[in-house]
């Protein structure tokens, strides 16, 4: 399906069933092209969080993820490294740079048939919720400045306004998403066979069953087979799926030289 179109959306003709209904929409490759973590590591640098060193080693994982996807090791890899270097940075100070981040490098990145999707969603009343493996500080802010309901994400502990480095329970990714929209049906009175759930990732089928509407939005060659073979609905907003595929590869891994390149070019001014 063309990015130019954007799918209908059934209504729900009784009122009393949409205030327990709910759209859950995963971040990166279904929400934004491209992993929203990269972005987060990003700006932390030009903060001076991050040493050179430790953003080429996010860099190279950027363009692992571009070339094959989304992968548990890799997200396990970048919250490990991730909450190492994030101990002791100040809270206050991420809740700032939340915004830089959406502006600088998510907003250009958000799929316009997936947000009208999540638009049309909300239009016929239902709430809408990201859920990603991205930082709840982060999640928050696109969810606010995409106009949605709300957030679910990734948690880092932090005492007297500074993160200690610990997560406070997982890290929100495969099964977890699937447990936490079932907290969240739990506590807003959602009846999960009545939601829907978007996702790009063969790691998110737990949430997908999980709730009775499960759709594949760019979706990964499992996923693709997985959906098919559930009969689930399928919708591509890449132009052309394989020159897509290759050209969101080619894309990421062009902008990784490019960021290598100037990087070198830093440590060569800074000596």
């Amino acid at each position: 399906m063309p990015a130019t179109q954007s799918p209908e959306i059934p209504q729900d003709e009784h009122p009393e069933k949409l205030r327990a209904t709910a759209a859950f929409f995963d971040v990166d490759n279904t929400m934004m092209r491209g992993a929203s973590l990269y972005a987060v590591a990003r700006k932390m640098y030009k903060h001076k969080a991050f040493s050179l060193r430790q953003i080429l080693w996010f860099l190279l994982h950027q363009l692992r993820f571009a070339a094959r996807g989304e992968s548990l090791g890799d997200i396990r890899a970048i919250r490990d490294k991730a909450l190492t270097l994030v101990e002791g940075f100040s809270v206050a100070e991420m809740d700032e740079l939340a915004d830089e981040i959406y502006d600088e490098f998510i907003a250009a990145k958000i799929w316009p048939g997936t947000r009208a999707i999540a638009e049309q969603h909300l239009h016929a009343g239902r709430q809408v919720w990201l859920v990603t493996a991205t930082p709840l500080e982060v999640a928050s802010v696109m969810a606010r400045r995409l106009g949605l309901t709300g957030a679910l994400g990734t948690s880092v502990e932090h005492v007297d306004g500074a993160y200690t480095g610990k997560l406070v329970g997982e890290i929100l990714h495969g099964s977890a998403k699937a447990d936490a929209i079932r907290d969240l049906a739990t506590s807003e009175g959602f009846d999960l066979a009545q939601c829907w759930g978007y996702s790009d990732s063969h790691n998110d089928i737990p949430l997908l069953e999980a709730v009775g509407h499960p759709v594949a939005i760019n979706p990964d060659g499992k996923l693709r087979r997985f959906a098919k073979q559930k009969n689930w609905t399928v919708y591509d907003f890449r132009t052309g799926r394989r020159a897509a595929t290759f050209g969101l590869k080619a894309a990421g891994v062009s902008g990784a030289l490019w960021g290598l390149w100037r990087s070198v070019g830093v440590m060569r001014r800074n000596r």
